[in-house]
């Protein structure tokens, strides 16, 4: 059967939270709402009071890790007071989730680069999880969303050196001169991205997917200097399958009458992004066959 992606072309904080209740998914106990704090000085992430909504709908805990490159989110007091100066510690409990070691290692067996993923410690607290991910381009993976928000979003700042390097190297001031191939990279990301849906249970388990198209840049939040929305807002996405969700949004640029469209698309292809999906879907975690269902 077909994974469902639920599609609405309206963009409101409130509507956010309607695209979720549409999953049917109760998500149990302690729920952990990985978002993306955004980089100092970068104009295009969704604030805090876009997901205010389903955030406090769900009771949910914001969580989010250290960086591994140079700004002001690699160490966690930088980290730590840039989410204060963004709002999320005002309106949201946050758990920075790798402030403090060890690292929480997942298995990964099935992995094609890597065999273990580490992400934040604190990540093992959680019953269940809704991945709030902004769709936009990114400088190194192509695209950014679901799958990138379960892979880079929930590595801590060494298991992200780990992802980057191919799972050769930790340290993040030595990674980025011992990159790998693209395509390996990428298939650590579909990895990594695996040991999450498996720590809650798979798809279809306690876990949900938001990809909201809107202020799409070539460029990722991360970026301090990010260039301005290159086409059109599109809507939000809604489902339980993170390889169908990031799908859709892929098809959805591509169905795009907008001019702007080539930019964006000229950087996802550039990076081989779909490669990302290609090897998450060859890993069985979700499937790139999707049935889209329009909402008003």
């Amino acid at each position: 059967m077909k994974a469902k992606v639920y599609f609405t072309k309206t963009i409101t904080p409130e509507k956010v939270l309607e695209m979720y209740r549409l999953l049917g998914k109760e998500l149990p106990g302690k729920v952990a709402a990985k978002v993306h704090s955004g980089e100092e000085g970068n104009q295009n992430y969704l604030k805090p009071a876009f997901w205010g909504p389903v955030i406090d709908a769900l009771g949910a805990t914001v969580v989010e890790c250290n960086t591994a490159y140079e700004g002001e989110r690699n160490y966690s007091d930088k980290h730590k007071k840039l989410l204060a100066n963004h709002g999320w510690t005002k309106y949201f409990q946050v758990d920075l989730m790798d402030e403090e070691g060890p690292d929480l290692m997942l298995p990964i067996p099935d992995g094609k680069v890597l065999k273990e993923n580490f992400v934040g410690k604190d990540l093992k607290n959680y019953d269940s999880m809704v991945v709030l991910a902004h769709f936009k381009g990114h400088p190194m993976g192509g695209y950014g969303g679901a799958l990138k928000q379960l892979s880079i979003g929930c590595a801590s700042s060494e298991g992200k050196a780990w992802i980057h390097s191919g799972g050769k190297l930790k340290d993040q001031t030595v990674v980025w001169n011992n990159l790998p191939p693209q395509d390996t990279f990428l298939e650590a990301m579909a990895d990594a991205a695996s040991s999450v849906v498996s720590l809650f249970g798979g798809v279809g388990g306690n876990i949900a997917f938001l990809n909201i198209m809107c202020n799409m840049s070539v460029d990722c939040d991360c970026c301090a200097v990010a260039e301005d929305p290159c086409m059109k807002d599109i809507g939000i996405l809604a489902s339980l399958d993170p390889v169908a969700i990031d799908q859709a949004c892929i098809d959805l640029v591509n169905a795009s009458d907008d001019p702007g469209k080539a930019h964006l698309l000229e950087r996802i292809n550039s990076r081989n992004g779909i490669h990302t999906i290609e090897a998450a879907a060859a890993l069985g975690f979700g499937s790139r066959e999707y049935e889209l269902i329009e909402v008003e």
